[in-house]
């Protein structure tokens, strides 16, 4: 595979002279469980205190889910994948994404780190809020937060684990193909679902 990173270590970069700047840019890859595991039972649980029924639940949360399948390939194939021209552009794409690429094992810059989740979190829910009822809402956005959540640790295990089975090891090969060969192809990463759609999966070797 060709070497599309500056280092495969696990430590982390510097990317600001800030201390807080610093801190801030940094996360263990537990955090977003403490964070939107809470979320995801608080909003089951006002669905069912608004009375929904076992099948709109149950569809409306798979209905999450499938939308953050699609979410996810959206925002890492025109948003993290975007190179602006501007000095400014290439130092926030840097800052959001470029690092994992140049240095795809640092450890504490696999998940999303809480400045950003929980804002784009807020901003999604207000989205999905002009365009569901509540007590749909409170069933599809837990859906929508747990594959999220799915996607964060299924990125941190593809960087660090060994996996046995060989849909996880599918799976990793995707990613580890998207890091190492061509980063323009593979930008599913719980799921391939949408590159190959889309178009955008690696050509099967014969």
């Amino acid at each position: 595979m060709k070497k599309n990173y500056v280092s495969n270590s696990r430590e982390s970069v510097r990317m600001f002279k800030n201390d807080f700047l610093e801190g801030l840019s940094k996360i263990h890859f537990s955090v977003p469980l403490f964070i939107f595991g809470p979320a995801v039972v608080f909003f089951i649980y006002r669905a069912i205190l608004n009375d929904i029924t076992p099948a709109a639940f149950i569809g409306y949360f798979i209905l999450g889910i499938f939308v953050w399948t699609a979410t996810e390939y959206v925002l890492h194939r025109y948003l993290f994948h975007y190179l602006p021209k501007s000095g400014w552009g290439l130092r926030l794409h840097f800052i959001f994404h470029g690092v994992h690429h140049d240095y795809p094992r640092d450890s504490k810059r696999l998940v999303m780190v809480p400045s950003v989740s929980i804002p784009l979190a807020a901003l999604f829910y207000f989205l999905f809020s002009l365009l569901l009822a509540k007590v749909n809402l409170y069933a599809f956005f837990p859906g929508f937060i747990l594959g999220y959540l799915v996607y964060d640790m299924t990125h941190y295990a593809i960087h660090h684990a060994n996996f046995k089975s060989s849909f996880w090891k599918k799976i990793k090969q995707h990613h580890m193909l998207h890091h190492y060969d061509d980063p323009t192809k593979g930008y599913g990463v719980s799921s391939v679902l949408w590159d190959k759609i889309l178009d955008s999966d690696f050509p099967k070797k014969k």
